[in-house]
This record gives C-alpha cells, structure tokens and sequence, in this order.
C-alpha cells in the first residue's frame, strides 16, 4: 500500500544529505529478552509499552497485501519499527516539533500537489484516494520525516570537511594505478582437464545435487465457447464460472466437473519447474504464469481453478515424482565440469593467497610465474577508480584498496575473471578549490565524515535505551502472517 508514498517521500527528501546517510538501529535484538507476561506487549523501551497491534499496523501499511510475509522479513521490519520508536523518543528528548501550520505549508509546496504554481486540494485528495490513503496517515508520515530530517540535521549539521579531507577523498577516487597483470583465466585453460572417473565420481557423491521434480497434471482451459457456446464475457459465463469455483472448493474433482458441464477432455502433462516435459523439451502450450503458479502448490491431488491475464484454467495436480538427471543429460556433466573447475580455481587461488600472506610470493616470484606458466604479463593505467574500460568495477574496486608494490588475487563474484596483479605505481593528485569539481567532493567528504558521526550516535543510542523485546508476542505476529 506504501510503495507510492515512499517514493513520494523519497522524493522529497531526496536531497537530505545526498541520500546516503541512514541510521540503522539494527541492535534491537541484543536487548534483553521480555520478563513480562502481556501478550499484547510486544516491546517495552524504556518502560513504555509498545502494543502487538500497533506493529501489526505497522507490518500491513509497509508490506504489499497481496504478497505472503516469511519470518526473516517480519523480523526485518521489526528492526525497523523499533528504530522508528528510538527516534520518535529522540524527537521528544530533543524537543523537535512540528507545527500544523509548517505542515500545511510542507504539503502545499509539494509539487506532486501543485496545478501550475498553485497548490490543488483536487490532486492532493485524488493521491489518498489512489494511493488508499487516509489523509490523517499520510500527514503524521510527512510529517514524521520531516522531524527525522531535522534529527538528523542537528547531529550532522554544521560540519565543514577540512580542504585537507576534502582532497583525501578525490585523491582516493581519482589517483592513477600503473599495474602488471597476469590473466588467471589463461593458467585455469590449460590445467583443468577432467576425466570420465572424477565427473562420475563427482556426481556418485552430489547425487542430490541432480534431482528434477516432475509435476504430472491436467489442464482445461475454461472459456465462453466451451461453457456456454458463446464467444461473449459476459454475466452467465461467470455465473457458471463461479458455480465451478465454489464445486471445486467443495472437493469436486476435474473430471466431474467436464462431466456436469459438457467440458471437452482436459490436457495432460508431465513437466518441470522450467516447464520442460522428461525429454527437455519446453511445452509451449503453457504460460510461464501458469508453470510458476503449478510449482508454487505443494499438495498433490488438488484441484484450483487458475485466472492468468483474463485467462481461466481448471488445474489438478496429481502428483509430485522425484528424478534424478543422470551423466546422459549433458547439462549435467557441464555443471559437473564447472562445479570440479570451481573447486580447482579456489584451491590454486588459495595456495597463491597464502604465499603471499605469508610473504613468500614477491615480484620475482609474480615474473617467474608467467614465464612458467607461458602467461605475458599486461601493463595497464588505471585512471581512477571508476575505469572499467578494461577490467571490471569489482576488479578495480578490489586494486584500488591496496598499496603500491603489493601483489593480489583479484576476481569477480563468480570466479569467472581472476586475476594476479602487481600494484607497480600509485600516482597521486589533489583538486584546487577553485575547481568546479570541488563542491562534489566537498559534499562526499562531508557525507564521509557524517556516516562517521551517525554510525557514534548509533552506538550512544544502543547504550541510551533499555530494549525488552517480548520474543513469544513476535513469534505470534510471524505465525499470524504466514
């Protein structure tokens, strides 16, 4: 229900230092645990009780009704609402107000609410009314975020980066990095090759790692040619649309239902979650919707009816056949291959970390590396951190946070680009304050230098207020939303 009006709010609060800064409280749950006996009590700070309805409202107004909330989001958006509790009691100690008439103004300079230069009570009613807002809500929100901007403002405002930080932050963006390079990708090529015994020895001990489950089931799409005879959407097919729902709903099965109704033979298929019958072969007749809806039912012997994009399908499962995909499939032996390859990679990769941890593997031993491995080392520039010309951001990223003379293992997330590199020469440079550059890094180091003073008062706060969480009344809330 939200989502509109957090990007209404972030647009309007966009500017409130770049975006960047934001207090966490993610400590609530090293409190201690709840003494009390009050179901109702979810939470006590400070001996003020916070009520289980109250983060029950919280839940429903900052999660989509539609979707089904897992334990790990509820207590995500339990982190949340304790913070928003600390800094409610922040704007209390502090004193932070916000006056009805500064709020009437905030809205009316909103330019979500303006026609032309002027403010419209017509599009500020139509935003609730889109939005399934009432008005009261909405204001305490704005408003709610107006004071956490002032909060914010007094623990960080007035800070003034020094020139010296100020070119400390260009300089760690845009110095130059002359680099040598030696392409991993190229070693891994010539050493792994793997026989029929490892990929079948592979697979014998990650059999479970091969397992398809197989959905058998029947389909019947329902439309007015088949139900009634006509080609027309119209008030007796859904009548008798509605007569099938609730037939089904009382344990009628499908082929009862093609029966009463004169429904032509339902379709058969076997299928996986990609929609693949045993062959791997994709059965087009079905919608990707239709497959994703088939495998998010965990009961077999079940019948539903199924509406995707104004189509109807009467679906019955009827069971559920585990299968394991066998040395035949060859999309099995290449993610063996691949798995083995993995495993390769990380241990040469480790051996190499580990000498120069150890600082048994210097720049003679880099140069000697190439040469037996019949690898030329590439020179490359680098000219600031975000020259991705060559390699990528996270290989560059992972460069730019070493030293020069230092040798490291550089690689993306997924092994895919691995790298040795020698950190040959770091050129540094600094910006005049006369450069029109100057107010973008005077801003990133002022935004440096206040996460630094948020991530303090983060901890004076963990210190400041006594945290009982009621465990059990947090658990019923995950159980009442799953």
């Amino acid at each position: 229900m939200l989502s509109s009006i957090r990007k209404f709010s972030s647009s309007i609060y966009a500017k409130i230092l770049l975006g960047i800064v934001v207090i966490p409280f993610v400590f609530w749950g090293m409190g201690s645990s709840f003494r009390g006996g009050n179901k109702n009590v979810i939470a006590v700070i400070d001996k003020s009780k916070v009520s289980v309805q109250e983060f029950v409202n919280f839940v429903k107004n900052n999660q989509n009704i539609n979707e089904k909330i897992n334990a790990e989001e509820v207590d995500q958006l339990f982190t949340n609402f304790i913070g928003n509790k600390l800094i409610e009691k922040e704007y209390v100690h502090f004193d932070i107000k916000l006056s009805e008439k500064s709020l009437s103004k905030l809205i009316k300079i909103q330019k979500e609410f303006k026609e032309g230069n002027e403010f419209s009570r017509t599009k500020y009613e139509k935003f609730l009314i889109t939005n399934n807002l009432n008005a009261p809500y909405f204001e305490k929100d704005l408003a709610d975020q107006e004071k956490r901007k002032q909060l914010l403002n007094f623990i960080g405002g007035g800070i003034y980066p020094s020139k010296f930080i100020v070119n400390n932050i260009y300089n760690k963006i845009n110095q130059k990095r002359k680099i040598e390079l030696i392409n991993l990708e190229k070693v891994f090529l010539t050493e792994f090759n793997y026989s029929q015994d490892e990929i079948k020895s592979y697979y014998d001990k990650n059999k479970e790692e091969y397992v398809e489950f197989f959905k058998s089931v029947k389909i019947l799409e329902i439309n007015p040619k088949k139900l009634i005879g006509s080609n027309d959407f119209n008030d007796v097919f859904f009548k008798k649309l509605d007569e099938i729902h609730d037939s089904i709903i009382q344990g009628t099965k499908l082929g009862s239902i093609v029966n009463e109704y004169n429904l032509p033979k339902a379709d058969e298929f076997k299928l996986n979650k990609l929609g693949q019958d045993p062959n791997y072969k994709s059965i087009d007749k079905l919608s990707k919707d239709l497959i994703t809806d088939i495998f998010s039912v965990t009961n077999d012997e079940i019948t539903y009816l199924s509406e995707k994009k104004d189509k109807y399908y009467i679906v019955e499962i009827i069971r559920t056949e585990k299968i394991y995909m066998d040395l035949a499939n060859q999309t099995v032996v290449a993610n063996i291959k691949k798995k083995l390859e993995n495993l390769q990679k990380r241990k040469l990769l480790s051996e190499i970390i580990s000498k120069i941890n150890q600082k048994k593997f210097l720049k003679n031993d880099f140069n000697k590396f190439s040469e037996n491995k019949n690898i030329p080392i590439q020179k490359i520039t680098l000219n600031n951190i975000n020259d991705n010309k060559i390699l990528n951001e996270m290989v560059v990223g992972q460069i730019y946070a070493f030293p020069e003379k230092k040798i490291i293992i550089a690689n993306d997330i997924k092994l895919t680009k691995n790298f040795l590199i020698y950190i040959d020469k770091v050129i540094d440079v600094s910006i005049n304050e006369d450069s029109e550059d100057y107010e973008k890094y005077f801003k990133l180091a002022k935004i440096s230098i206040t996460n630094g003073l948020f991530n303090t008062y983060d901890k004076y706060i963990k210190e400041k207020y006594e945290i009982d969480i009621n465990y059990k009344a947090l658990n019923t809330v995950k159980n009442y939303f799953n």
